[in-house]
């Protein structure tokens, strides 16, 4: 699939996947300087691109889970979410969760984006439910061990 991206800064760096068998392609920061993130701190990290997502897709922004386990850079909102018809640029919304200062670089890899196909809902307000083996029991787990 041909995803088309504008670099709307010179130093933006192309997404790209690190591996033949990668899902997600890494995403770089595009920082006129070093950014260093205070404990708890959130920040908006930009990429230098925007991209035109084909239709009956969307992209999901995750954190890099060795950025998360080794200096406890996550992303504020859990995942990105990109929806098919927005063209502005790309931005990591970033928090550091150590208990440590971390400072971000520019070019440095700070999240991967994966482009998965979606499905819109028609959404049907009805009075009851099918009913299922598990029914309304298990909230927040199947209660299976």
């Amino acid at each position: 699939m041909e995803v088309k991206f504008v670099k709307i800064n010179a130093r933006a760096r192309a997404p790209r996947y690190a591996t033949e068998g990668a899902a997600g392609a890494d995403l770089y920061a595009c920082l006129n300087a070093p950014l260093e993130l205070l404990p708890r701190e959130h920040a908006l990290i930009p990429t230098g691109l925007k991209i035109a997502l084909p239709e009956g897709t969307a992209g999901f922004v995750f954190a890099r889970s060795g950025l998360a386990h080794r200096e406890g850079l996550s992303l504020s909102n859990g995942v990105g979410v990109i929806d098919r018809d927005y063209t502005g640029e790309l931005k990591v919304a970033a928090v550091n969760l150590s208990d440590k200062p971390v400072t971000i670089e520019d070019g440095e890899r700070i999240a991967q984006l994966v482009i998965m196909p979606v499905c819109r809902a028609a959404f049907l307000e009805t009075d009851a439910l099918d009913d299922t083996s598990r029914g309304d029991g298990g909230f927040g787990s199947t209660g299976t061990k």
